[in-house]
C-alpha cells in the first residue's frame, strides 16, 4: 500500500459506567470500533476478542480483498461466539458490534478502496470540511420503527427500546455484515464511533464541532459527549487518509 492514514483515537469509560466495554482497532488497513453489548455477559472481552481477531486476520501492512475480509468478520463472530457457552441464550450471551472502514484491493477492477462495514449500532461518518454524512444503516428495533415510518428519529432518541440491537458479532453462528465501497480518495475523513457519543451529540453538533478543525478530534469529541452526560462509554476514531 503506498499511501497512508492520519489518524485520532480516544476511547473513554464516561461518566456512569463503571467498565468500558468499547474496544478499538486503528492499525492501516483496519480502523474500527467495537462496542460490547450493554448490561450482557463479558461485554468488554466481546469487544477486544473481535478486534484482537481482526488484528490477527487483517494484519498490519496488508492488503486484503473484500472477501477476505467478510472471511475475518466471520472468524471475529465465531471468537465472540465462543465466549458463551451453548446454553446462554438473551442477556446471557457475549456480544459486541462492529464497525468501521478497511482498505482493500478490488481485484476486479485493479483499484484500492475503502470497505466500509458495519454490524450493530456504531457508526461510520464521512466528513468532507462542511458536513457529516452517515454511510452506515443503524440495526436497531428503533431504526427499524423508523424505516417503518412508525416513529421519527426524535422520537427514536427517547424510545424504550432505542438501546435495543439486532444484529451482533457473537449473538449467532452466522453475522450478517453490511458493507459499502468508498473511492480512495472520494472522501476527505471518517469518523468512526460508538453509539456514547451519538447518543449525546446530534449530527449538528459534531459537525459544529469537526469545522473548528481540532489538533485532535477524537478528544475533543469524546470529551464533549462527557460534558453532556456520559451516559455510556464513547469511542471515537477520526481518520484523514493521504497519498
Amino acid at each position: 500500500m503506498t499511501s497512508s492514514v492520519d489518524v485520532n483515537a480516544r476511547s473513554d469509560i464516561g461518566a456512569v459506567r463503571h467498565v468500558n466495554e468499547d474496544s478499538y482497532l486503528a492499525q492501516d488497513p483496519v480502523f474500527v470500533v467495537a462496542d460490547g453489548m450493554g448490561g450482557h455477559a463479558r461485554g468488554d472481552v466481546a469487544s477486544r476478542t473481535a478486534v484482537e481477531s481482526l488484528s490477527r486476520t487483517l494484519a498490519a501492512g496488508t492488503a486484503p480483498t473484500p472477501d477476505e475480509v467478510m472471511t475475518a468478520i466471520d472468524e471475529a463472530n465465531a471468537a465472540v461466539r465462543a465466549l458463551s457457552d451453548a446454553e446462554e441464550t438473551g442477556a446471557a450471551v457475549a456480544g459486541t458490534t462492529l464497525t468501521g472502514v478497511v482498505r482493500v484491493r478490488v481485484p476486479e477492477r485493479a483499484v484500492e478502496e475503502w470497505m466500509v462495514v458495519n454490524v450493530g449500532d456504531s457508526r461510520v461518518y464521512a466528513w468532507d470540511g462542511r458536513s457529516l454524512d452517515r454511510l452506515t444503516v443503524d440495526h436497531s428495533a428503533v431504526q427499524e420503527l423508523i424505516d417503518a415510518g412508525l416513529i421519527t428519529p426524535e422520537q427514536a432518541e427517547k424510545h424504550p427500546e432505542r438501546n435495543v440491537i439486532t444484529r451482533a458479532l457473537g449473538a449467532e453462528d452466522f453475522v450478517d455484515a453490511d458493507s459499502v465501497f468508498v473511492p480512495a480518495g472520494a472522501v476527505p475523513a471518517f469518523l468512526i464511533c460508538s453509539d456514547g457519543l451519538t447518543r449525546e451529540l446530534s449530527d449538528e453538533t459534531i459537525a459544529e464541532i469537526l469545522a473548528g478543525d481540532p489538533d485532535d478530534p477524537a478528544a475533543v469529541l469524546v470529551e464533549a459527549a462527557i460534558a453532556a452526560g456520559g451516559h455510556d462509554n464513547v469511542t471515537v476514531l477520526f481518520l484523514r487518509p493521504r497519498g
